[in-house]
């Protein structure tokens, strides 16, 4: 289990200070077209062009350099659907460390390619949280690892709280930001860093209806684990963790839910009109965005696309 607190104002900005030789700091794009059929001012916070194609390269290379190199000297581990372990396996890359990967055979072919890439030792495993979970624990006890969680984890949080910041910096005035929400690592951290760098502007999440269980817990105020999620967003089919939740019902104003097609339209629409690839996950929160734009009419508005990492050859509308 993570040590550390959860992360506050310095907390933060000693991630973003700790990662940014590490990363990019990505760019905040708008598009006029897209604000017009949204009715709304939108910036993107593209972190389809961060290190690793996606966001996850924060929260990776935050944790792997703020641990006891004693701690990590055998390695890190995790298990991942393919952004964090591709970020992990870079971040490790670069601390010259092992990392070892348990992902679900199903995961997609760019994504595995991707941790190959980076030096990522790989073990897969049948596609259910149980599974990747359970293979885990036989890596960890195999190698002597270090575990570092997808997103329950507050250097994980920490470090993905940093693209709100940058965000924030950049564009000082916004009344909302939006992220879309798996795990809820990127969420956590984008409400975190609204609160205290920005309390005025609120936070939204964005989740597919398949895969709704963030949705569920945070209406039941319970954890409510996904089972059986269904959705094109890969990145989005997991539950949310001990620490994220916590969070999330204290900080995140909303959470709502838009179906497949509403994902494919909103990605369509980001690849014609932006000239930018982004991933099904990314494509939730500006789907959110546009079908419940008499919600969100005339506000500016930061949505965070999250990663570009697509199988070019599996595209969800071929």
């Amino acid at each position: 289990m993570d040590k550390n607190p959860e992360p506050g104002r310095d907390e933060i900005l000693q991630a973003a200070d700790r990662i940014r030789p590490h990363i990019h700091r990505t760019p905040v794009l708008t598009c006029s077209a897209i604000d017009h059929i949204a009715g709304a001012s939108i910036f993107f916070k593209c972190e389809n062009l961060q290190k690793a194609g996606a966001f996850k390269s924060r929260g990776a290379v935050n944790a792997v350099f703020s641990y006891d190199p004693y701690d990590i000297k055998q390695g890190v581990a995790t298990h991942s659907s393919g952004n964090h372990a591709a970020a992990l396996s870079r971040a490790a890359q670069l601390k010259h460390i092992p990392a070892y990967i348990v992902m679900p055979e199903n995961s997609s072919k760019v994504k595995i390619a991707a941790v190959k890439t980076y030096g990522g030792k790989i073990t897969f495993c049948v596609p259910t949280l149980e599974a990747r979970e359970q293979k885990l624990n036989e890596v960890l006890i195999e190698t002597n690892a270090f575990e570092i969680h997808p997103y329950n984890n507050y250097s994980i949080i920490a470090g993905q709280a940093t693209a709100a910041l940058e965000l924030i910096e950049d564009q000082p005035d916004l009344d909302l930001i939006v992220a879309p929400v798996g795990g809820g690592g990127l969420l956590s951290g984008t409400a975190l860093s609204a609160h205290y760098f920005s309390p005025a502007t609120k936070v939204f999440a964005a989740e597919p209806s398949g895969a709704d269980d963030a949705y569920q817990s945070f209406y039941q105020k319970k954890f409510m684990p996904s089972i059986n999620p269904d959705t094109i967003a890969d990145g989005l089919r997991t539950s949310l963790g001990s620490l994220t939740f916590p969070i999330i019902r204290r900080l995140v104003s909303d959470i709502i839910t838009v179906n497949d097609q509403a994902t494919i339209e909103a990605m369509k629409l980001v690849w014609e009109r932006m000239k930018i690839i982004i991933e099904p996950s990314s494509a939730v929160a500006l789907a959110m965005v546009i079908r419940h734009k008499h919600r969100f009419a005339g506000q500016k508005i930061g949505i965070i696309l999250s990663g570009g990492n697509v199988d070019l050859m599996h595209l969800p509308w071929m």
